[in-house]
């Protein structure tokens, strides 16, 4: 009896790994310039299917950036989206990208300027580069003028340092011009701030998305 136990446990275990393995299989990546990351990432957090986000930089020239070098280094901020393709498609991350951003603005994002910041969907495959572009495509057409925002080949990602991480929602305190206050608190400050989405909803319309669905 002692050994049917074990190998119906042995079983179950083998069951479950299968299915641990065709859920991972399942996940796929999605890499997205759109100004500040801490903003991509809180808005991307909120989508349904989205697995994980992790915040970084990517399309310089430089190995190894810093938060401090990044720029220097032609890197963008950017945002690796790991996501379940059974909830949510690559093509449904577009059509919410487009729609959280400025991508008639080639200089950079809201209150933020220059290449770093800028707008930027790096294709890492064949199939997303077809689907970004038609994607770009679909919102020039519904904004009725010209999209900028760059449809990239694959790009070396390096993650950002851990306290840029789930900025939006940490409760680490830093000191600020208003005083000593979370991250979370900061970072809702320098949203409103930035302008990013009144723009977006100027921009957008009732399509706007900012993290909080329309």
């Amino acid at each position: 009896m002692k050994r049917l136990i074990i190998a119906a446990l042995a079983l179950a275990v083998t069951a479950l790994g299968a299915g641990m393995t065709g859920a991972a299989a399942a996940t796929r990546t999605a890499l997205f310039a759109g100004g500040c990351f801490w903003c991509v990432e809180a808005d991307f957090d909120k989508v349904p299917g989205v697995v994980s986000t992790v915040s970084g930089y990517a399309g310089g020239r430089t190995a190894n950036p810093t938060y401090r070098n990044y720029a220097s280094g032609g890197h963008r901020e950017v945002v690796k989206i790991e996501y379940d393709d059974s909830r949510v498609s690559y093509e449904r991350l577009l059509e919410i990208f487009f729609r959280s951003v400025d991508p008639t603005d080639p200089g950079g994002q809201f209150c933020d300027r220059g290449k770093s910041y800028s707008t930027a969907v790096y294709a890492l495959d064949a199939a997303q580069k077809k689907a970004a572009e038609k994607a770009k495509q679909e919102a020039a057409n519904e904004l009725g003028q010209p999209v900028v925002t760059p449809i990239l080949p694959a790009a070396k990602f390096w993650a950002a340092e851990d306290y840029h991480q789930n900025y939006y929602r940490s409760n680490d305190r830093i000191l600020t011009r208003f005083g000593y206050i979370t991250k979370a608190k900061a970072y809702e400050g320098y949203r409103e701030g930035c302008g990013r989405d009144a723009r977006v909803r100027q921009l957008w319309g009732e399509a706007a998305y900012t993290g909080i669905r329309k």
